[in-house]
């Protein structure tokens, strides 16, 4: 993750209740566009002729994006201000939805990209804008826009399969209603664009010492942050298609399928306050990541129970998630380490999370079920809680290495 230091403006109050309206706004628009497409996947499978690997690739896309453009928005953000920097990603993201419009499998793939690239540039720049306006807030407001999310992007996967099917207004209408979301948050970030706020200092750079990735513990890291995020989207895309195929009703996916967001969502506000007293996270991490290697399980074996292990399976990811990028701080010596870890852990997160769709995706066409994408979950659930005993450990890099 990229800090940066900004230029402290006074504000009024009625400017600061915008702003807070604002980064809000902003919040619902980074995984709605792009999850939403699972619970209507199979309609775009059968309208298109796409195979299961290439349906997968649909939510690998913006995974890529967030991978090449998020080092690229420190600097654009330099080079516009940040505020003008967050304007065009919503921009971005209503421009790819509105070319998912057109009645082109080629485009709806153009489309998808567009949105990861407006959303890899906000998943940057909005941090940095709460650490600059809310320095004495940080844990709340970040809980509130990680939960707000959460709540847009279940609420609209649990809405966009029945919105399909009002009236006959199809997919691409249904996915094309969350540009509601967005032109309102342009309309009130109208009101952020008189500042022109330019970083002044970017954190981003090797530290001088010993480089994080010759250690174990960055490592294992990486890899808890990784192996949660594959888990993580491979349900994400194919958990409506898991359900309706042991006999769940399609609306009753796409409901299953927004919980699982929210669920997500919701650990922050147990763990940020959790984690200023638990020193050590080992058995936390172990428990949790369990517990999702079971759910996994339990989708397929026990698929009657399957609101309850989405519930579970999404809390307990949403919680690794969160601890992963705690470790980030937690585990490192200075704030130098700490952006190196942040590096690493990011470009090995999204290129396992980029992965996990297709693979599951390929498996499912080979062999005809779910059985061994939900074994993939279980078994990367495993490893997971390995990554995690060893790195919540009550230590840091430097000291891990001697």
């Amino acid at each position: 993750m990229t800090a940066l230091t900004l230029t402290q403006k006074p504000q009024s109050r009625f400017s600061g209740i915008l702003l807070v309206i604002g980064i809000l706004l902003i919040a619902a628009n980074l995984r709605a566009p792009f999850t939403g497409i699972a619970p209507v996947l199979e309609q775009i499978i059968s309208h298109f002729g796409l195979t299961d690997p290439q349906a997968g690739y649909l939510t690998t896309l913006p995974l890529i994006a967030f991978a090449v453009i998020s080092p690229m928005a420190a600097f654009f953000a330099r080079k516009q201000g940040l505020e003008h920097a967050l304007f065009a990603a919503l921009i971005l993201i209503l421009l790819g939805i509105a070319t998912r419009f057109i009645n082109s499998s080629t485009m709806l793939f153009i489309g998808t990209a567009i949105i990861g690239v407006g959303i890899a540039i906000a998943n940057v720049l909005l941090p940095s804008l709460i650490k600059r306006d809310f320095a004495t807030k940080v844990a709340l407001m970040t809980s509130a826009y990680v939960l707000t999310m959460g709540v847009t992007s279940g609420g609209f996967s649990a809405l966009v399969f029945p919105l399909s099917q009002l009236n006959g207004l199809g997919w691409q209408l249904a996915l094309g209603s969350a540009g509601i979301i967005t032109v309102a948050s342009l309309i009130v970030w109208t009101a952020q664009l008189g500042k022109h706020t330019k970083p002044t200092y970017c954190a981003h750079q090797s530290a001088p010492s010993k480089s994080v990735w010759r250690y174990l513990l960055a490592w294992q890291i990486s890899l808890l942050l990784g192996l949660n995020s594959f888990l993580n989207y491979i349900i994400i895309t194919w958990l409506p298609s898991i359900l309706t195929d042991t006999g769940h009703s399609a609306v009753e996916a796409g409901a299953y399928h927004g919980a699982f967001q929210i669920a997500t969502a919701l650990p922050g506000l147990v763990l940020i306050p959790l984690l200023a007293k638990l020193k050590d996270q080992s058995a936390l991490s172990f428990i949790l990541a369990l517990l999702s290697a079971g759910s996994a399980l339990g989708l397929l074996y026990m698929p009657h129970f399957a609101f309850v292990w989405t519930l579970m399976l999404g809390f307990c990811s949403g919680a690794c998630f969160i601890l992963g990028l705690s470790f980030i701080s937690l585990r490192t010596d200075d704030p130098h380490q700490a952006a190196s870890l942040s590096g690493m852990s990011q470009s090995v997160g999204y290129l396992l999370a980029a992965v996990g769709p297709m693979v599951a995706g390929a498996l499912h066409t080979s062999t005809g079920n779910w059985d061994a994408p939900l074994w993939l979950c279980a078994i990367a659930a495993v490893l997971c809680a390995l990554c995690g005993f060893a790195g919540g450990r009550n230590t840091t890099l430097h000291k891990s290495a001697s």
